[in-house]
């Protein structure tokens, strides 16, 4: 890749006013901030982030085991190809990726640790965002605030909640003499080595744990309410072997990375449509992972169709290979209470344990908990509709970065940040100060993520809401959104311009056609 000149940005700590302000330090805020330089150069900005480090969910989570579950060959940015064939890739090897791609674009030196955005206010005087962040000392625990203001706001804060999980209360929890953990908080010092584990969940934490605590743990049983549909994929993939051999680096990853979004595309589409022989293919390949004598009825059969909640993936079938070797197990039933022992289901059965992981699902939050006002009036995001997933209606020169449940996030956080350049640059060129999504006429009929997980219906009534038709409706297809968000921003009958002017104290809201709108 050609060397990129980076702009001298500085990094004085007392500097507040930007271009663009950047809510998150993770996966999509890297990537926000990458885009920006790649495709406006000039434009300042500055990354609040709430932690005191850089990744997100890749540096809050350590748990043993952790891993994605999307190919590596779409998670990673288009401007930085993932290089490694391995398609299913460890947490800290994420980390790593992450963190060299913001030292080589500079962008670790203009992240603002320990800033935890919890309001920003839009004026329409000055079109600029006022946002109010709160620091707390690391030592004392004392809160202190601080303002920035910004022409543009983009949270890439995701949908998780970082300081606390889903954690039910489970009768008896007090009278067990071992051990309770959180994935979400997984102690460091936690030594399971021949101890009997229970992880409680189905999801892809606790298929994740299970093979990798059953590594040196006495025995680990998965006991879990619901069950999931489980695939298993290699974790290298063996075209990226080949094609290294006799391709360029640069060809043989965008091979990979079309050859994974049509194949996962594909799938999904293929789930969705008919879902009665995506059951079929599922259930004969996970006979074929565990055997004809291991009882799949029950343990991995679901009562719901593929992709009503997430399909989760096995890296080499992990998770079959410990079952089939003994060292873990599957209980599917619901805890009626805890023992000093271990656990007792609601059907009766005891099961032992030294330590019980509570992998029990995320909680989720609107842009990390902040709250928005327009002109002093607090948006109430229920009530708003979101365009193209990414701005709301009736919000002025915003966007939040949400990425697709069936496919690789980044495909859906690079289309927005390359959004959100050309429209700073769409303003710039025709002498607006203001874009805006309006939904006049818009019905909001649909939930902003459409999973029917137990996290996703505990926390969507406080998300936007999407419409019937694009592109107010998002359409979880990186193919069609590629033609949707490379639309002309001028040819987009949804958006309102606006201009400051001295005979008014907002500015005037410019449509396509050039009428005025008071």
């Amino acid at each position: 890749m050609a060397e990129l000149a980076l702009p001298d940005q500085g990094t004085e700590t007392n500097e507040t006013d930007f271009d663009v302000i950047i809510v998150g330090a993770g996966l999509s805020g890297i990537g926000a901030a990458c885009h920006l330089l790649r495709e406006r150069p000039d434009t300042t900005y500055a990354v609040l982030e709430s932690r005191p480090n850089l990744g997100g969910t890749w540096d809050l989570f350590r748990y043993p085991g952790v891993r994605s579950d999307s190919d590596m060959f779409t998670l990673g940015y288009s401007f930085r190809p993932w290089s490694d064939p391995r398609a299913i890739a460890d947490g800290d090897s994420i980390l790593s990726y992450l963190r060299d791609t913001a030292e080589e674009y500079g962008v670790d030196q203009r992240i603002r640790f320990g800033h935890r955005v919890i309001d920003a206010s839009w004026d329409s005087a000055t079109s600029r965002w006022t946002v109010t962040a709160e620091m707390v000392d690391a030592v004392t625990g004392a809160g202190t605030t601080v303002e920035f203001t910004c022409r543009w706001l983009s949270v890439c804060a995701g949908y998780y909640r970082y300081d606390r999980a889903h954690r039910p209360h489970f009768d008896g929890e007090s009278d067990f003499d071992g051990a309770i953990v959180s994935p979400q908080s997984w102690p460091q010092s936690l030594d399971w080595t021949d101890k009997r584990v229970v992880v409680i969940g189905s999801g892809a934490t606790a298929i994740t744990l299970v093979p990798t605590l059953a590594e040196k743990a006495e025995h680990v049983t998965m006991l879990q309410r619901t069950p999931t549909y489980i695939v298993s994929l290699p974790a290298e993939d063996r075209w990226a072997r080949r094609l290294e051999r006799f391709a360029p680096a640069g060809i043989a990853s965008r091979i990979m990375f079309w050859k994974n979004v049509i194949g996962n595309i594909i799938s999904y589409e293929t789930a969705r449509r008919f879902p009665s022989l995506s059951k079929r293919v599922i259930r004969r390949e996970t006979e074929r992972a565990l055997g004809k004598d291991f009882p799949l009825e029950g343990h991995f059969t679901p009562p719901y169709d593929p992709w009503d909640q997430r399909v989760c993936v096995v890296p080499d079938g992990d998770l079959f290979q410990a079952l089939r070797d003994g060292n873990a197990d599957i209980v599917t039933d619901t805890i009626s209470r805890f023992l000093p022992q271990g656990v007792e289901t609601s059907g009766g059965k005891i099961i032992a344990a030294d330590i019980v992981v509570a992998a029990t699902g995320l909680s989720m939050i609107p842009l990390g908990g902040m709250t928005l006002t327009v002109d002093g009036q607090p948006i109430s995001l229920p009530d708003t509709v979101v365009y193209k997933g990414m701005m709301l209606s009736d919000v002025p020169n915003f966007n939040l970065v949400i990425g697709y449940t069936n496919n690789s996030w980044t495909l859906k956080a690079d289309l927005v940040s390359e959004f959100v350049a050309r429209a700073l640059t769409y303003l710039d060129t025709h002498g607006y100060d203001t874009v805006t999504p309006c939904a006049t006429g818009v019905s909001a009929t649909g939930a902003f993520v459409d999973l029917r997980s137990g996290y996703v219906a505990r926390g969507i009534g406080a998300f936007p809401r999407q419409g019937e038709d694009a592109p107010w409706r998002l359409h979880q297809n990186y193919l069609r959104d590629l033609k949707l968000f490379r639309t002309t921003i001028d040819e987009d009958p949804s958006l309102r311009f606006g201009r400051r002017t001295m005979r008014s104290a907002s500015p005037a809201l410019i449509d396509l056609n050039g009428a005025s709108h008071a």
